[in-house]
């Protein structure tokens, strides 16, 4: 694995994973009120907590992932010089986690075939099922004409589980 590489795990694997990748910045997508603890490793600025609830339609007193997420999401990775690795989180490592490193993924490697990433993906991880409203938001702000929609959907559910295992995607 190289520094290009994002490595996505559940909450309670955080600091473990930071560390044993080395990660330089942090990317945690969680609930309102859950409660996240910085890496002592990593800077303030190294780490980005976006509040949402994994969902992909609007719910009552639930935070629904949207345009101003991805969009902060997107500026976050841009800004990563890849010196050290990015992790990412989200409670359970699943859904959240897997479709911002799907995400983060497409939009560093522009040419990278949208089929061929979410191929990889579950390759990677057998339990990776992609929260489907951040890949919509994202197809739509990376101009991707439902390409990124098509391929999660063609990887399908991953398998049932309490929480995802730690792995990592090579952009």
């Amino acid at each position: 694995m190289s520094n290009s590489t994002i490595h996505v795990c559940p909450l309670s694997k955080v600091d473990e994973t930071v560390l044993r990748v080395g990660a330089g910045r942090l990317i945690s997508l969680l609930s309102a009120g859950t409660e996240m603890t910085r890496p002592g490793s990593l800077r303030a600025e190294d780490h980005l907590l976006l509040n949402m609830h994994d969902i992909a339609a609007e719910q009552d007193g639930m935070t629904l992932p949207g345009e101003v997420h991805v969009r902060r999401l997107l500026e976050f990775a841009e800004s990563w010089n890849r010196a050290r690795p990015l992790a990412i989180n989200c409670y359970a490592g699943v859904s959240r986690s897997t479709a911002s490193a799907y995400i983060i993924a497409a939009a560093l490697a522009p040419s990278r075939d949208e089929e061929e990433l979410a191929a990889s993906l579950r390759r990677l991880s057998p339990t990776a099922t992609p929260n489907p409203r951040l890949i919509a938001v994202a197809d739509q702000v990376l101009c991707r004409n439902g390409r990124m929609i098509a391929a999660v959907g063609a990887i399908g559910r991953g398998v049932d589980c309490f929480e995802g295992v730690p792995f990592g995607l090579e952009i």
